[in-house]
């Protein structure tokens, strides 16, 4: 099936008493056992399984072009069960520009527990470099929040492999109709479904894809089901349901991003536009080989430092001064304060994700801010 099947089908189940086009939401938190004590319908505990959440996962699995997935209540929750999931003392490589809730995840639960390092990882050398005996993951976040940087995929997994490290990639910004991550050679693949599987800003998930059920996906599977931070069959319906129309959403979101970088790049006051589907990217040409769209997060930088940043945001009047991304409204932040004092963003950087309106109120509301 073609992605767009995919996204509509792959995540329904036709009740077999009503016959309900729609797949209910199946709210039990228990269900029955048989008389030998057995469960046959395959759902016991609602924290183990559930309908809805089964539903979501083999939509998820399916898109990602995976063998099968884990739903988690947030973005963060599915990235701390792979952090979980490895043995003391194991040691990972993370991108510089990292996402910073994951970052300080690192820094401020797992210190001492775990090594890592923070780095350029599309430098080979470097990366090379930093590789240790006890490494155990490369983690790579491609484009990246919120300098938008391109990691090599190929490149990473092809260093990878030889060491036997496994290579996890946040692939939320760019989303599978986007980049296919798994297909390019990563072991694992994270979301936050809070983005743009929910579309909307109204609901909160992570998932995680895995290319090959074995013992470390075990694992992370066996947290999910004892740590319990799993998504109500309510939200899991949700997303179910907002994923039927997460292909043409993204086409959207994309078509917006590239006009809006294009007119943010010609703009006197702009200092420079961080969007991988502009040929000044750095790595326009990488995005070009390993992503089928440029995805509809851009940042750019103001000539007149912070202060014409937050002037700016300010005054957006269509832009919502938000943090998050994904949902079909607009949102703009400067970034920086979002992050905190330990940020490497720089002060006249705002981020943007570009949502669905029509791209001329866009251009124009951003026209009239820095005017």
């Amino acid at each position: 099936m073609k992605i767009e099947t995919i996204a509509i089908h792959a995540g329904n189940h036709t009740d077999a008493s009503s016959k309900a086009v729609i797949q209910p939401i199946v709210m039990s938190t228990t269900f029955v056992r048989d008389e030998d004590g057995e469960f046959s319908s395959g759902y016991s505990y609602s924290r183990a399984a559930n309908p809805n959440r089964t539903s979501l996962e083999n939509v998820l699995a399916q898109l990602e072009s995976g063998v099968e997935a884990a739903a988690f209540s947030s973005g963060n929750a599915a990235g701390m069960s792979v952090f979980q999931s490895l043995e003391p003392g194991t040691h990972i490589i993370c991108p510089d520009d990292m996402y910073h809730g994951l970052r300080n995840q690192l820094k401020m639960l797992f210190a001492g527990i775990l090594e890592f390092d923070f780095i350029d990882v599309n430098d080979s050398d470097v990366l090379n470099a930093h590789i240790k005996p006890n490494t155990g993951v490369i983690w790579i976040e491609t484009p990246s929040n919120p300098l938008l940087k391109i990691t090599d995929i190929k490149k990473v997994v092809s260093i990878a492999r030889g060491r036997n490290i496994k290579v996890v990639c946040d692939n939320t910004f760019a989303t599978p109709l986007c980049q296919q991550a798994i297909a390019l050679g990563a072991d694992i693949v994270m979301h936050s479904s809070t983005k743009y599987f929910g579309g909307h800003s109204d609901l909160m998930g992570g998932v995680l894809i895995t290319a090959e059920k074995n013992d470390w996906w075990q694992k992370i599977r066996d947290i999910q089901t004892m740590g319990g931070a799993i998504p109500s069959p309510m939200d899991c319906y949700y997303l179910v349901r907002s994923i039927k129309t997460l292909p043409y959403r993204v086409r959207g979101h994309v078509h917006n991003a590239q006009l809006l970088a294009e007119f943010l790049e010609s703009h006197p006051h702009v200092e420079s536009v961080m969007y991988p589907g502009l040929s000044s990217h750095p790595q326009h040409e990488i995005a070009k080989v390993q992503m089928s769209g440029f995805g509809a997060m851009l940042s750019f930088t103001l000539k007149g430092g912070e202060e014409e940043a937050k002037k700016v945001v300010n005054s957006v009047k269509i832009f919502a001064r938000a943090t998050s991304l994904g949902g079909v409204e607009s949102l703009i932040e400067h970034r920086a304060s979002v992050e905190g004092p330990d940020t490497k963003t720089p002060f006249n950087l705002l981020r943007v994700s570009v949502g669905l309106e029509h791209i001329d109120d866009l251009i124009g509301d951003l026209t009239q801010a820095m005017a």
